[in-house]
This record gives structure tokens, C-alpha cells and sequence, in this order.
């Protein structure tokens, strides 16, 4: 049965009130992944998402993995071979809410509040990545509903670890590489441009992400006895550090740049013709000044050029009050965003090379790799991103834009290395959204613009 797309449209707005109350139940359940009092938490809101699938016709299950489950569901559609096969992906866990006392209401008690865009949902999980889920959901809700069936075939895979690093994820996805096999993947869990201009990401960055350990002595010393004649970790460390970048901001580890192309002349005159404000940006954050590379636009540095950041650094003594030691050890982390080209090991390899070339005979240095994952470059002329770009420019009445992130999605590159598949990342976050921290928020207008969107999107690909 073929719905009319503006009964369809009419249908998802006359029952948005009824969307937005099951987003707030899912949002009540306090899906932590990264504490384990929260496990059980996980596991409820597993469950939540596997009866509403069940209840869209989805042969839906919870499935084990090494951590916490994720839900796995399939729908057969409209019964044609021909009929394009689509993975669902998202993850039910959120954040840590920490800290608390910076939330304006409880985090896990869902609130709307008004804002300069009208009213917004605040709450953890709310736009990372619940409520962005509930943006396919609700659009397959809607198809349901109206048609009794899908106009696609569906698969949908919902991970519990993904603020985690999704340790469990690839083993699940080896394991079940024949059961997830489609023609696409399609995440909701990245941004638009702004509140009016929608956008499809064709870029990740990669991601190393490193723990120095350097030590020296065999015990803390007391700087009076020793200061002078011992080494100090901590000084060592920090002067190494210092030597990552040179004055123009470009990265000192040897091979770092090998791979690194340069941007294409078109896609340049595309960035620039968004018209970013940098100055804006930064003054949200309460800075004025922009850092990376020189000579480089700001998109640029944002989307197309690797970084190196110092994330944390510790060691010695650091309660109240003063206690004069020299430490034995100090340690860091530290994360490169890296673009497409870049080879994950090899900047590993130039890490601990920069590291050896520095370390004096009685200093040693350990580094832990917590995650190590390349670049995405999504073919910006495929079928998907073409059908997503036009549903959006219907929804949005304006062409929505490509664009880059500077962010990473290790899932984007499991896809495609373990199942073969490229991702449609079809996002309605926002950069003021407040992800990760004290009163994350979504637009009420992006839930409703994004469930239309995917309406329209389902709808296109299932007329073929």
C-alpha cells in the first residue's frame, strides 16, 4: 500500500505530542554505560526499545554481548525482493550526568523549556543519541501505522556502548555478519548546519587515543634532598609535550603528515561559501582567539587537517596544601584526530619515536593505546546521499549541505570494514546542543523536522 506523502506528513505532526511522551520514558531510564550501577539501566532501556519494535511488526530481540546487549530487529517490508534493504543504527547509552550540580533540572527527568527556537527537551540522552533514534523511529511508527507494513526492508541494530568506545561491537558485528547484511546504514548521531539548514556528514576524522606513563626513580623523592641532582618526570614530560607542535601549530611526530592530501579547490569554494564564523564559534565558548595550523580556514582545521591534544596530565602531589616531592612517574593522555589517508599505527609508531628521541637514559616511557581508528570519507554522489539530500531539501525548503566533522564515529568505519557497507549519516544535532555535558538539550523543531525527514526519505527509496 503506497501512502500519500502529505497524509503521512499530517499523521507524524497530529500525533508529535504522543512521540515526544515516548521519548521522554526512554530518557527517564538512566542508561549509563560507563557505571556499572547502571547495568541493569542498560538493560531496561534495551528493553523499552525492543517492545516498541516489536510493536512496529519488527521480529525484535535483545541479543548478549562481552558488555551490555544491544537490540537487533528485522522487518521485511513490502515483501519485494527489489525493495532496498536498510540498517538502523544507534546506541541506547548516554553520558555520565556528572556534574550534577550544573544541571538545571534532574537529568534523567526529562523537561520542556523554552529556548530561542521554541521549546527544547532537556535531558541526558536526549540528542546523544535517544532522541536521534527516535527521529527513524517515529518516522517508521508513522509508515506502519498508515501503510500496516514498511516501504523499505528494515534492519535495526542498537548498540549499549558506544560512550564507551564499543568494545563489544566489532566481535558482535563479525558474529553476526550475515544477519546484518543491507544495502546501507543509516545513523542519526551527527549535526546539522544550523536550526534552518540541514546537512549530510561525508567526513569523520579517525581517532588515536594514548596514555603516556613516564618514569624515572624508583620512589618519590623529597625535592630538598634531591632537586637539582634527580629527574623529574613531571618536568620531563611536560617539556616533551611542548614539543609537539611547532610555531606555525603543525604536529612534530615523524610520518604524521604522510597520507594527508590536500583539499580539493571545489570543496574549499563550498566551505568558504557556508559562511562559518569562526569568531562566533569560539565566543560561545568564551574565546577569541583561533588555534591549529596556520594559513588554514577554519573548516578546514575543523574538518580536513589532524590534530594533537594533551586531554589530561598528572602525577606527584596534588591534594591542599604543599608537599615538596619529586614523583617518580608522570602521566598523560592524549587524542589525534586524524583525516582520510592517515594510517592509525603509523601514528602510533611516530608517537613512540618522538617520545624515544627525548627520553634521557634513566627516564622510561610506557604508552597504553585506548583506541586507534582511521578516517571516513563517504561518497557524497552516492544513491543514499543523494535520495537523503533531496528528502531533506523537501523537509527544509533549502539544499542541505555537506559537511565534515570534526568528530569520530568508529562505528562508520566497522560498517564498512567488517559488513561492507557505507553509512548515510543523516544528523539533526545542534553545535549548542550541549552533548557530553550539564543540560544536554533537542530541539522540539529538529525531533519533528527529523522524523518528517525520514518519512520522506523511506518513502522515496520504497517508490524506487
Amino acid at each position: 500500500m503506497t501512502v500519500p506523502l502529505d497524509a503521512l506528513l499530517s499523521h507524524i505532526d497530529a500525533n508529535l505530542d504522543a512521540s515526544r511522551a515516548r521519548l521522554f520514558e526512554w530518557l527517564r531510564i538512566p542508561s549509563v554505560s560507563a557505571q556499572p550501577q547502571h547495568a541493569q539501566d542498560c538493560r531496561r532501556a534495551a528493553e523499552w526499545l525492543r517492545d516498541q519494535l516489536a510493536g512496529l511488526g519488527f521480529r525484535a530481540e535483545i541479543r548478549p554481548t562481552a558488555g551490555h546487549p544491544c537490540v537487533v530487529a528485522h522487518h521485511d517490508g513490502p515483501g519485494r525482493a527489489d525493495a532496498p534493504h536498510l540498517l538502523y543504527y544507534g546506541h541506547y547509552d548516554v553520558q555520565p550526568p556528572e556534574p550534577l550540580d550544573l544541571w538545571a533540572s534532574p537529568p534523567f527527568e526529562p523537561v520542556l523549556v523554552e529556548g530561542p527556537h521554541g521549546p527544547r527537551i532537556r535531558a541526558r540522552g536526549a540528542v546523544d543519541d535517544k532522541g536521534q533514534v527516535m527521529t527513524w523511529l517515529e518516522a517508521l511508527r508513522a509508515h506502519h501505522a498508515l501503510a500496516g507494513t514498511l516501504p523499505v526492508r528494515a534492519t535495526v541494530l542498537v548498540e549499549g556502548e558506544e560512550e564507551i568506545g564499543s568494545p563489544s561491537l566489532d566481535a558482535f558485528l563479525e558474529r553476526q555478519r550475515a544477519e546484518l547484511r543491507a544495502d546501507v546504514a543509516v545513523i542519526s548521531d551527527t549535526g546539522m548546519w544550523d536550526i534552518a539548514t540541514p546537512a549530510v556528514t561525508t567526513r569523520l576524522r579517525g581517532l588515536v587515543y594514548v596514555q603516556i606513563d613516564l618514569r624515572a626513580a624508583s620512589r618519590d623523592l623529597h625535592s630538598g634532598l634531591y632537586g637539582g641532582s634527580a629527574l623529574n618526570p613531571i618536568n620531563l614530560l611536560t617539556r616533551i609535550l611542548g614539543e609537539l607542535k611547532d610555531a606555525e601549530g603543525r604536529i612534530r611526530l615523524p610520518g604524521f603528515y604522510e597520507g594527508v592530501a590536500e583539499l580539493a579547490p571545489e570543496q574549499r569554494r563550498e566551505w568558504e561559501a557556508l559562511g562559518f564564523d569562526e569568531a562566533a564559534f569560539l565566543g560561545e565558548v568564551g574565546l577569541s582567539v583561533p588555534a591549529g595550523e596556520r594559513g588554514r580556514a577554519a573548516l578546514e582545521r575543523l574538518w580536513a587537517r589532524p590534530t594533537a591534544d594533551i586531554n589530561g596530565i598528572w602525577g606527584g602531589y596534588t591534594g591542599p596544601g604543599s608537599k615538596t616531592v619529586i614523583p617518580a612517574e608522570a602521566h598523560a593522555k592524549l587524542s589525534f584526530r586524524l583525516v582520510p589517508g592517515q594510517d592509525p599505527q603509523r601514528v602510533i609508531a611516530g608517537l613512540r619515536a618522538f617520545l624515544d628521541a627525548r627520553l634521557p637514559a634513566d627516564a622510561k616511557a610506557e604508552i597504553q593505546v585506548f583506541g586507534a581508528s582511521p578516517a571516513i570519507e563517504v561518497p557524497a554522489e552516492s544513491r543514499w546521499v543523494r535520495a537523503a539530500r533531496a528528502a531533506l531539501a523537501e523537509e527544509y525548503g533549502r539544499p542541505a549541505v555537506l559537511m565534515g566533522s570534526g568528530g569520530s564515529i568508529p562505528v562508520v568505519e566497522s560498517m564498512r570494514r567488517i559488513l561492507g557497507l557505507e553509512s548515510l549519516l543523516m544528523g539533526f544535532g545542534l553545535n549548542d546542543d550541549q552533548v557530553h555535558s550539564p543540560n544536554e538539550k533537542f530541539e522540539l523543531r529538529c525531533l519533528r523536522h527529523g522524523i518528517r525527514s525520514h518519512a520522506r526519505l523511506l518513502a522515496a527509496l520504497g517508490a524506487g
